[in-house]
This record gives structure tokens, sequence and C-alpha cells, in this order.
């Protein structure tokens, strides 16, 4: 075999950092051994995996063709010195989650997750759909979970659950006594709502069509308990996954505006790599997911947890 798996990893390396510096302090090298190590890599199959410009090393065409297959054969490389390696502790497990779900649904199945796999350890990233799906395009994280829609050829998109959308305000609202929004009313409010990008947003837009250019939004903001806060303060009013209102619905704090004629449904997806290796983690968390939204999906309504407790 021509190349080494301490070569294809400088190789990652350089790509994720773009730096021959950083590269190398990353990998705890000097940066002359790992550009000796990308120097031999090359030379070996008479081959350039970079374009030069200036300090930057950036992946050429042949590169970006090769860093995948050089991704999973690292990640199966690892999964099999994992599974030779009795002692060794369960590999990292890094997760990729949007807003909504990293807020409000990720923690219980990280829970779950690492009290059925001893040893196990989980990172969890929080961003919108957009950054997440990035991160996954670029080998950055194992797994995404985001509620948005995404289209790209190296990435596979697979629904996980239904969820939905929900119009709200403040008690006191003017509206807040209706039965059901018409688009007249929905043009007269005052919006508080998610920043562009995220998958929250994506929904909106869609569920509005025909009406976004004249909807008046005073605020875009990116956390959901902020747009919840400015709602309550009477700002104007939100829509927010129902998952995120459920606590303020209870304790009326917020509530429910009913728009029946506007389609607010859509799913939360797995996003992965189609080129990443599934380590038995990934297949693990996936398989708790689905099997946890599953559960839940069952129960009565009266019947799911109480969050708040």
């Amino acid at each position: 075999m021509k190349y080494t798996l301490r070569q294809l990893q400088v190789f990652l390396a350089i790509a994720h950092h773009q730096n021959l510096t950083r590269a190398a302090s990353s990998l705890a090298m000097s940066q002359s051994a790992a550009s000796s190590s990308l120097k031999e890599l090359e030379q070996q199959f008479d081959i350039k995996l970079f374009d030069r410009i200036g300090k930057r090393l950036q992946l050429n065409e042949l590169g970006q063709l090769i860093r995948p297959k050089a991704e999973a054969l690292m990640s199966a490389a690892a999964g099999l010195e994992q599974s030779l390696s009795q002692q060794a502790d369960a590999g990292l497990l890094k997760v990729g989650a949007t807003l909504t779900i990293g807020n409000y649904l990720a923690v219980p199945i990280v829970a779950r997750y690492m009290a059925e796999n001893e040893q196990a350890r989980v990172a969890i990233e929080v961003a919108n759909t957009q950054e997440i799906a990035a991160k996954v395009c670029n080998f950055e994280i194992d797994v995404g979970l985001i509620e948005g829609e995404f289209n790209h050829p190296d990435i596979l998109i697979t629904p996980w659950q239904e969820d939905e959308l929900e119009v709200f305000c403040a008690p006191g609202h003017p509206l807040a006594q209706r039965n059901s929004l018409s688009d007249a009313d929905l043009l007269e409010a005052i919006w508080i709502l998610r920043e562009p990008g995220s998958g929250t947003r994506q929904t909106f837009d869609r569920a509005m069509h025909g009406l976004l250019p004249q909807l008046s939004v005073l605020l875009e903001l990116q956390h959901t308990e902020a747009i919840k806060r400015a709602v309550e303060a009477g700002l104007g009013i939100g829509c927010l996954s129902r998952v995120t209102l459920t606590e303020a619905f209870r304790r009326g704090s917020l509530t429910p505006l009913p728009v029946p004629h506007r389609d607010f449904r859509r799913h939360f997806y797995f996003l992965l790599h189609r080129h990443k290796y599934l380590s038995v983690g990934v297949r693990r968390w996936i398989t708790l997911c689905q099997n946890l939204s599953a559960a839940t999906e069952s129960l009565p309504p009266h019947a799911v947890p109480d969050e708040s407790h």
C-alpha cells in the first residue's frame, strides 16, 4: 500500500484548517513533519491535492474528490481500532442540532444514549439548519438533526419525526380572543420571527406564500426564548415550533392563534454525509432517536410528560 493512515490524517487536517501550521498543531506534530507527510503522499502518486494561495492551502478538484473517501476510511479505521481494543472508551459522537431540537429534544436523548452506552461521550453543537448542514458537509460532525429541508449531492437527508409551527401572542394582545386569523389579520400584525437560514423560518416562509413581501416584521432573532420574551412583552406575534411553546401555553404566558388555512406542518430530519462511515455509535444514536420518537407519538396528548417538572 503506497499511503499510510497518518498521511491521510495529515491530508484531512490540512483540508479542514486550510493552513499547514494549524493542521500540524491539531495533530501535535511539527510543521515540517506535516509538510513532509503531505509531500510524500503527493509524490507517491504524482498528484497535487491543494492549490497554494499565499499561506492558505485550498483543496483542488482532485482533493475534493479524495476527501470524502479518506474521511470514510479514517472513520472505519477508528471503528476497527475501538473494536480491537477491549479497554478503549466509547468513541466521541459529534452531533449537530438546530436550535429547536438542540434546546428542547436533544438533552433527554443524550441522557438516554449515555445511560445505555457505558463510557459514551456526546458533543452537541447547536446552530441553525444551514450551519449544521455545512458542518455535515465538512465532516465536522457525525450526524445532524435539523428542522428544515436541505439539498446537497453529498448529503443524505432522512425524515425523523413530524412537527408543526404555531402562531402565538401574549394573552393581552388584541388578537388573543380570535377563534382564527384571516390573511388580513396576518398582514395587519407585527411579527417577531426566527432569522433567515433557520428551519423554522423556512417553514414559516413557505406557509405564508403570497403574503411574505407585505408582512410587517419588527424583529428577526436567533433564539426561540428571546422571541417568546418579546411576544410576552407585547411587541408583536410570533411563530415557533409547538415543541417550544407547550410549557408557555400551559402556564398561560402565551396564547395560541389558530390559522387553519395555512399549512405549518414540517418534519425533523437526520443529516448524514453520503461518504461518512456509520460507526456503531452513529447507528445507535439514530435508532434511539427513532424509538423515542415512536414512543412519544404513540401516547395520547394527556400522557406526554410535562417538561416543566
